[in-house]
Parts: structure tokens; C-alpha cells; sequence
């Protein structure tokens, strides 16, 4: 009997010893799991604070970099006449003087031309670095990068006008084979010239569409600048940007506001455009070859233009663009009527007796005016009442002489 309750005493003992073991393992089971938390989040605070160090070390290295910079020697521009063979070089400072300087060994030889824009040190002059050539953003945006939706179909009364600017222009950089073939050089200018709204432009648009080359668009008031040498640099950096970009074409709208005739008492400002003026018939036919660039021109006033700029070598042909005959008004009423919905009664020949002396933006006008007629009567399409409406309202009658067919270019 008494080893029974020894074999029952010790089966207790076993069981409640073995309830123990595992509360207390589902206990550190549980404070496992907390401390595992714990020490995850503990592990992602100390990324974050070790992202935090370094986010702030960046700034500290970027403002110590900012801050030497702005604490950085000032430095000269110059420009590279000479190098010599002793290794040093002639620079011309921005102040004016020239001087015989040393170069940084960091410096590649080969970049080291006549004409380049170079870095001096303050205190000794010494060529540190060599400066890119900059270019103005407003002669950058002098290029024409979507052609003008302008086609010579589009254009009435000038096939004369057309054939002569393609054969001046287009062909040269379409096809200059041609011209070796014949040991002839292609002309190198082209001006357009005659009365307002006769479609100067408006051709100047038309090549742009047909040809593959760069086309850059210049006004002559841009070349009319404030300070002293600034016209004659746009100038320069225009004509060095086709040659780069060549083939292209340089159309000068509005030649007149650069290129009028030079007078001994001009004043200061006429003196500065006359001054650009200089640098632009150096560009045109100096000692710097062109390339394939094509100057292309246009202006309204001939009768003012200085000499020197109608010579042959810088305009070879002059194309007069004249006020459209009858024939010619036709045409363009056709064209400019093209995708309007006009009645039956319209007769363009009628049309075209009741428009004498209006040019190409008269009748554009008067096509316009006429829509809008029909517009205000809210009709389904555009009556002859409309067209002869429109021109009694945009036809206004002005006698002024006519320069072009009198003078110097009759």
C-alpha cells in the first residue's frame, strides 16, 4: 500500500511539474515575441535616424560646397590671341591690355585656339580654364523648328516670282551637283522686293516648308540693339549658327531697319546701327566662307537701301514682287475661298474687276469679311452680296506713288 501512494504522489509531482514547464515556456514565448517587436522597432529607429544623419551630412557637404564657391577668387574673362612655343600664351583681358600669361598643366593643349574665351586668375593672370562659347537665347530662337504649313500651291499670281526663288534657293542645296557640273557658284542671295502685302513673306514661308534645311528667322529691328558692338555680336553668333546648322537659309525680314543708307552726320544711335550694318556685309561676303548658307531678304522700301548691300556677291537677284493683276487676284480669291461654302452666284472674275489695286492681304481680308456676312445673316453659304459687301467696307481708296516700278528698280 505504501509504495502505491508513492507511485500516485510522484505521478502528481510529474504532471503539475510538467503544467509548469510549459506555462513557463508559453510565458517566454510570449516575452520573446514582445522583446522581438521591440527590438524590431528599435532596429527601424536607428535606420531612420542612420537615413536621417546621412540626409543631413549631404546638406552640410552641399552648403560647405555652396559656401566655398561663394567664397571662390573672382576670376577674369579673356580671350586667347597667341600661344606661343615656350608654352605660354597672349591673352586679351576684358579690361583691354594684352599680356603674355602661363597655362594650367590641367588644360588640354588642343583646346587651346585663337579666339577661344578663356578664365584668368586675378592675381596672376595665368589661364586657369577655358570658357564655352555662349549663345544668345534670342538668336537660338531665331530658328524656325516647325515649318510654317505654307506651300507654293498656296500662293497666287507669282509663278514667275516662285520659279526664280526656287532656282536661287532651293536648288543650291538640293541639288548642287548640278551647278559643279557647270563650274558655276549659286547665287548667294535672294531679295524679295516690292508694295506691302504683296506675299514677300509669305514665299519666304513657302521655302521654309520645302526645304530640309535649318531655317532661321531674323526681323531687322533685332539687330538693333541698346548698347554699343551688341548688334554687330548678333550678327555674328546668327551667321556662325547656319554655318553650323547648315545647310540653312537666313531670311531677314524687313531689311530696311538695319540696312538704310549711310550718312556722315548721323547721331549716335544711327552710328550703332551703321556700325552693325558693317558687320553685316562683312557676314554676307567677307573673308569667312558661308558654306551652304542662303540669305534670303525682303523689304518694302528698296528705294532706301544702302549700295553696298545691293552689289552682286551679297544680293545676286533681286526678285520684285509686284501688286497682283487680275488674273493674279483670281487665283488668290481661289485660294483663300478654298474651304469656304460659297453659293453659286460667286464669280471670281466679277470679283476680281472690283478689286483693282488691292493686294494679297486685301483680298484675304475681303474673303474674311465676306464669311463674316454671311455670318451675321446666320446663311448656309457665302452670296456675291457678300463679297461685294466686304469689299466696299475693306477697300479703301489711297493714292500714294509707286516706288517700285519708278527709280533705281523699274
Amino acid at each position: 500500500m505504501v509504495d502505491a501512494k508513492t507511485d500516485t504522489n510522484t505521478d502528481m509531482d510529474s504532471t503539475e511539474f510538467s503544467k509548469y514547464v510549459m506555462d513557463r515556456m508559453q510565458q517566454l514565448e510570449v516575452k520573446n515575441d514582445l522583446l522581438r517587436t521591440q527590438y524590431q522597432r528599435i532596429e527601424g529607429e536607428k535606420q531612420q535616424a542612420e537615413d536621417q544623419r546621412i540626409r543631413y551630412e549631404r546638406e552640410v557637404r552641399k552648403l560647405k560646397s555652396e559656401l566655398d564657391k561663394l567664397k571662390t577668387t573672382p576670376q577674369l574673362i579673356g580671350m586667347l590671341v597667341e600661344v606661343l612655343d615656350d608654352g605660354r600664351s597672349i591673352i586679351r583681358s576684358s579690361t583691354g591690355p594684352e599680356f603674355i600669361v602661363g597655362t594650367s598643366q590641367f588644360i588640354n593643349e588642343d583646346d587651346l585656339k585663337p579666339g577661344v574665351q578663356v578664365a584668368l586668375n586675378k592675381e596672376h593672370l595665368s589661364i586657369v580654364s577655358i570658357i564655352p562659347m555662349t549663345r544668345d537665347p534670342a538668336v537660338r530662337g531665331m530658328e524656325v523648328i516647325e515649318s510654317p504649313d505654307i506651300g507654293y500651291d498656296q500662293i497666287g499670281g507669282l509663278d514667275k516670282q516662285i520659279e526664280s526663288l526656287r532656282e536661287a534657293v532651293e536648288l543650291p542645296l538640293t541639288k548642287p551637283e548640278i551647278f559643279e557640273r557647270i563650274g558655276i557658284e549659286p547665287p548667294k542671295g535672294v531679295m524679295l522686293f516690292g508694295p506691302p502685302g504683296t506675299g514677300k513673306t509669305l514665299l519666304a514661308k513657302a521655302v521654309a516648308t520645302q526645304t530640309d534645311a535649318t531655317f532661321i528667322r531674323v526681323v531687322g529691328s533685332e539687330f538693333v540693339q541698346k548698347y554699343i558692338g551688341e548688334g554687330a555680336r548678333i550678327v555674328r553668333d546668327v551667321f556662325e549658327m547656319a554655318r553650323k546648322k547648315s545647310p540653312s537659309i537666313i531670311f531677314i525680314d524687313e531689311l530696311d531697319a538695319i540696312g538704310a543708307k549711310r550718312f556722315t552726320d548721323a547721331g549716335s544711335g544711327d552710328r550703332e546701327v551703321q556700325r552693325t550694318l558693317m558687320q553685316l556685309l562683312a557676314e554676307m561676303d567677307g573673308f569667312d566662307p558661308r558654306g551652304e548658307v542662303r540669305l534670303l531678304a525682303a523689304t518694302n522700301r528698296p528705294d532706301i537701301l544702302d549700295p553696298a548691300l545691293l552689289r552682286p556677291g551679297r544680293f545676286d537677284r533681286l526678285i520684285y514682287v509686284p501688286m497682283p493683276n487680275r488674273e493674279a487676284r483670281t487665283q488668290i480669291l481661289h485660294i483663300h475661298t478654298a474651304k469656304m461654302n460659297l453659293a453659286d452666284d460667286v464669280d471670281f472674275d466679277h470679283l476680281a474687276s472690283l478689286t483693282d489695286g488691292a493686294n494679297g492681304a486685301d483680298l484675304k481680308a475681303i474673303t474674311m469679311e465676306a464669311g463674316m456676312y454671311a455670318v451675321r445673316g446666320e446663311k448656309d453659304a457665302v452670296y456675291l452680296k457678300d463679297f461685294e459687301n466686304a469689299i466696299k467696307d475693306t477697300l479703301v481708296p489711297v493714292s500714294k506713288p509707286n516706288m517700285y516700278t519708278e527709280g533705281m528698280f523699274a
